[in-house]
């Protein structure tokens, strides 16, 4: 069965889409005003940012929609089942799959009679109970849908397709397998919330022009677009650093030392870039991470709360190094010595080593911003020692990655 579409007599295009005077009124014109409607490709009401522009004009382009004379397209407005049979009718050139049916409700000399006549044939378009085709009648999106794909001999291999949408449950029980087959074949544009279906919604012009445009893309008769709108369309996935990535950290110093009960604010530098599985660098070396140490169980724990790539891009991110248990006692009348040497200092932890050991040259090492808790430095205060914490930033503190986090790639 031949799937290529075809243009039809300047009057049948008209019909398609340019309905005019009256609700059901085709337009019936001179040649020139024509020939006209047919190249157009844009419209007064569908602007370079609207949703379905890009299915709109190229149709437009390919004379298989048209708009109005006052050169607008009007895509919010209802399709009838007269107007959607007159558009399969330009889009499609079907081989008849059954004998016309006659309708009681489309006389011979209806407008749109050789379009029902012919949607027919090729299987898009049937009618209700009684031979009643009811021409005038708007059409919901599910029965859009139903046509494409029933027209095109299109199946489902899983009826569940349609659970990707969150109204699947208002979906008449006759559209499901077509639906979900149309859903396959990525006929389905949603605009705006691309998991709302509204199956028993009116459809507009746009949502009917975007509708046969996929059914077009689908029998390679149109080039693919790229919206966000079309439902299972491929997109670019952004990088991801997955959940377990471990970080390898540097800090400027060999030496931290905290207060068991301390928290303290640090920024770490990543030692080593992350790359995916192609090589792409994920996290360059040199990016920073923002977190601080914290209390954790009978040690201290660094929680990272910031990423900051090398460019400056900011991102939160969930991820923290190991419980860090070594401790080192410092007594009273003691001096800095090889423990505290080059070590940075959380704030708490100098308050005490300093009261304890009486040692000035505390005050001349860097010191992190932080707390301690007033019942900590109470017990440390007036005691003639003090126990911390000492950590070792490239051993200690590289971090795991406990939830996924989007980066872009380089």
């Amino acid at each position: 069965m031949s799937n290529a579409f075809r243009l039809k007599s300047g009057t049948a295009l008209l019909l398609a889409l340019g309905l005019g005077i009256g609700a059901f009124t085709p337009i019936i014109t001179a040649a020139p005003v024509v020939a006209q409607t047919q190249t157009q490709t844009q419209f007064t009401d569908v602007s370079s940012g609207y949703w379905a522009r890009e299915f709109i004009t190229t149709l437009a382009a390919r004379g298989i929609i048209a708009g109005f004379p006052d050169g607008s397209f009007r895509p919010d407005e209802p399709v009838t089942r007269a107007q959607f049979a007159a558009m399969v009718r330009q889009a499609f050139n079907q081989s008849s799959v059954r004998s016309a049916t006659s309708f009681v409700d489309v006389p011979a000399n209806y407008w749109a009679a050789a379009a029902i006549r012919e949607a027919n044939m090729m299987g898009f378009l049937s009618g209700y109970p009684g031979n009643v085709f009811r021409p005038d009648e708007n059409i919901p999106r599910a029965q859009v849908l139903v046509s494409l794909s029933n027209g095109l001999n299109y199946t489902a291999s899983n009826q569940n397709s349609v659970q990707v949408y969150r109204d699947a449950s208002q979906i008449p029980a006759y559209a499901v397998a077509s639906l979900a087959a149309a859903t396959e074949r990525r006929l389905v544009v949603n605009y705006p919330d691309v998991q709302a279906l509204r199956p028993n919604q009116i459809a507009t012009r746009a949502d009917v022009a975007a509708f046969i445009y996929q059914a077009l893309a689908s029998q390679n008769q149109v080039a693919t677009i790229n919206s966000p709108y079309i439902v299972g369309q491929q997109q670019a996935a952004q990088p991801t650093v997955p959940t377990g990535t471990v970080l390898s950290v540097a800090y400027e110093s060999d030496k931290v030392v905290v207060l068991p009960d301390e928290t303290a604010a640090l920024t770490l530098n990543v030692a080593q870039a992350v790359t995916d599985s192609t090589g792409r660098v994920l996290i360059p070396a040199g990016s920073q991470v923002v977190g601080e140490l914290r209390p954790s169980g009978s040690g201290s724990q660094f929680v990272a709360q910031e990423l900051v790539l090398v460019g400056g891009q900011r991102m939160a991110i969930n991820a923290t190094s190991q419980t860090v248990t070594t401790t080192e006692t410092i007594r009273q009348s003691g001096t800095l010595g090889e423990t505290l040497a080059g070590a940075v200092l959380g704030s708490g932890a100098a308050a005490a080593i300093a009261r304890t050991t009486g040692d000035q040259r505390v005050g001349a090492l860097e010191v992190l911003a932080g707390t301690a808790t007033g019942a900590t430095l109470g017990r440390i205060f007036g005691r003639n020692r003090v126990d911390v914490i000492t950590i070792n930033p490239a051993r200690d503190l590289s971090l795991t990655v406990n939830a996924p986090l989007a980066v872009s790639a380089r």
